[in-house]
């Protein structure tokens, strides 16, 4: 019975020490595993081969005429107001011009006179040459008629063309359409007084009674930045949005460029065209011109919350093959909404740390791991599918927030 007892007791002890030592190996061994930093990384990724910018641009008429008053007279009638449609000939207005149709009837007078003059001139003439045959009189006096006839003729075709200008600036009393296209200003009303000075609106400046302009076709202006320069050539298209339809895309053709920079803003004018045969766009309007390029560029995209500040200037968490971080020094070339472009110091194959702590070395060993589906902010295809089953009840991970929480906590873990 003691027997019994005493090897009970051996026995209980030694599984006591060899508890013991495996809880401290355990525990040992816990303690170096979290020791250990654990990191998620990601990999940079490849800016494509094109350069997108967007720039203002304006809108303007492929054809826009400001149409001014060239008759002295007051309004007698407008026909046409702000956007009507107008055919080439349409009349939009006419002028009552008294003096100018006094005057015409008087150049119609004075053309009457001078005919009769000439009639008689020639008259003469023809009976001065008839008598020289028997020399009734002297050859001087023959020449004379002759000539006096042809000085009347021309003052016959001077009246003439007297005449013939006062039928043009009668057709000026009435105002017509120079081309298809769409009114877009009417400065007058029935009864103003309007000449080549001003309107009675405006007295003592030039005023146009009306703009046409052919909206068919339109003319995009856009400043374009010398970097661009090269790529402005036939072909290059434009991506152009305008407030008054920001759901609607246009598709503007390169047309022209001024091959030449403005030295105070280091752009040049560039001229597209934009198909308008609905004419929902409107000259003068704003636009927003999204020029696309291919530029070759050796550049990666990574997101700003990777980035590392110190003294020696913008870095990089980068996890080499033994697992050790190393900060590299980095170029950035643009920022982005939640991202950068970086010219130099990385490559795809790079594995950066994502929001690296302020506590992480150069030369630390680390453990990589992979986010809990539903944390990983930056990878979205690597969070969880809207249609996963909902938990049973089971025991939640190490970390995870509770049903009721709403925000993912600060540090990854493991699932």
């Amino acid at each position: 019975m003691v027997i019994s007892v005493a090897l009970l007791c051996t026995f209980y002890l030694g599984y006591r020490v060899y508890e013991s030592k495996s809880d401290a190996s355990l525990l040992r061994k816990e303690t170096h595993e979290n020791a250990v930093s654990t990191v998620t990384v990601i990999h940079a990724k490849a800016v494509p081969p094109t350069e997108t910018i967007t720039l203002p641009g304006t809108v303007e008429a492929w054809f826009q005429a400001p149409i001014y008053a060239q008759v002295s007279g007051y309004v007698k009638m407008w026909y046409k107001d702000y956007g009507a449609l107008v055919k080439k000939g349409d009349i939009l207005a006419e002028i009552n011009a008294p003096a100018l149709d006094a005057q015409y009837h008087q150049a119609k007078a004075d053309l009457e006179s001078v005919r009769a003059i000439y009639s008689l001139a020639e008259i003469t003439a023809k009976r001065w040459l008839a008598l020289r045959q028997n020399h009734a009189v002297s050859e001087q006096s023959i020449s004379v008629k002759v000539a006096e006839a042809k000085a009347e003729l021309a003052k016959v075709r001077a009246a003439e063309q007297n005449v013939r200008n006062f039928e043009a600036l009668i057709r000026f009393k009435t105002i017509v359409a120079p081309y298809d296209g769409v009114v877009t200003v009417r400065n007058i009303n029935v009864g103003d007084y309007v000449n080549k000075e001003g309107t009675i609106s405006s007295p003592g400046s030039v005023s146009n009674l009306f703009t046409v302009a052919d909206v068919s076709l339109l003319r995009l202006f856009v400043s374009v930045p010398e970097s661009f320069g090269p790529f402005l050539q036939p072909g290059l298209t434009a991506d152009v949005t305008v407030p008054q339809l920001p759901d609607r895309h246009f598709t503007a053709k390169f047309l022209t460029v001024s091959r030449g920079f403005d030295v105070s803003t280091r752009t040049a004018i560039t001229v597209f065209t934009i198909e308008n045969e609905d004419r929902a766009l409107w000259p003068g309007s704003y636009a927003q011109v999204h020029l696309t390029a291919p530029v070759d560029r050796k550049v990666f995209t990574i997101p700003s919350t990777a980035l590392v500040f110190q003294e020696r200037g913008t870095q990089v968490a980068v996890v080499a093959e033994d697992d050790r971080v190393h900060f590299n020094p980095i170029t950035v070339s643009k920022l982005l909404d939640n991202a950068v472009e970086v010219a130099e110091g990385i490559s795809t194959t790079d594995r950066i740390v994502n929001n690296p702590s302020a506590a992480l070395l150069e030369g630390d060993t680390v453990r990589i791991v992979t986010p809990a589906p539903g944390y990983d902010l930056t990878n979205t295809d690597a969070s969880a599918p809207t249609d996963a089953p909902e938990p049973t009840g089971g025991p939640l991970p190490t970390g995870a927030p509770a049903p009721n929480e709403s925000s993912p906590p600060k540090e990854h873990t493991l699932p």
